[in-house]
């Protein structure tokens, strides 16, 4: 299969624990000539705890289940009105480090911003994309045999109150903000077709497959 081959994926709303196993049991069986995929969805209310979190960045968890999860990172909330975009994607193939394939995807949603004059950045020290200080987009990633799960969790139009409850990727003053606050799109499924665009732009991606199964 061609490296410049992908599915894109329309999911709608997912059970995240339903949802990670299917990234394990793909990323375990893909082959070499496995086609690569992008799964754009949303989560039932839920916080992660990344492989690198610590228990004292969760403060008040209440009735939101935490996830101990496999991913890069530290804690995050996820819930209905928030893009999950999950990368299944052989970097082998593509030729990417780790690092340079984060730096892509940083950069597609820095374009997305730019679409609609809104201003993003990205830190090296602290993956991710923000809006003058604020957290808009979070990044966390599994590399098995050479190919990534997880991805990214970007916020379009959700209740961000549960990020009150937490220290959001371990910083305890970080805060956050949405797409649909500063101008953008308030659908997360239309805001994920803009996505595609610049996301197939910065991996180089040109012939895409588009499927529904919401």
């Amino acid at each position: 299969m061609s490296a410049s081959s992908v599915t894109v994926r329309w999911l709608g709303q997912q059970d995240y624990l339903t949802c990670w196993r299917r990234m394990q049991d793909f990323t375990q069986q893909r082959l070499d000539t496995t086609e690569d995929e992008i799964w754009l969805l949303e989560h039932f209310p839920v916080f992660t705890q990344g492989q690198n979190g610590k228990p004292e960045h969760v403060l008040r968890q209440g009735d939101i289940p935490l996830i101990q999860t496999d991913r890069g990172g530290q804690v995050t909330y996820h819930g209905p009105g928030q893009l999950m975009v999950y990368f299944l994607v052989d970097l082998k193939r593509k030729k990417l480090t780790v690092r340079e394939f984060v730096t892509h995807l940083e950069q597609s949603i820095v374009d997305l911003l730019a679409a609609f004059q809104i201003v993003g950045t990205s830190r090296r020290e602290a993956p991710g994309v923000y809006v003058a200080d604020k957290k808009i987009c979070s990044i966390g990633l599994r590399v098995r045999r050479g190919s990534t799960y997880h991805g990214m969790a970007f916020n379009v139009a959700l209740d961000l109150t549960p990020f009150t409850r937490i220290h959001p990727c371990g910083y305890a003053t970080l805060k956050m903000t949405q797409f649909s606050e500063l101008g953008g799109l308030s659908c997360t499924k239309a805001t994920g077709h803009e996505l595609i665009a610049y996301l197939m732009n910065q991996l180089s991606y040109t012939s895409t497959q588009f499927t529904s199964s919401e």
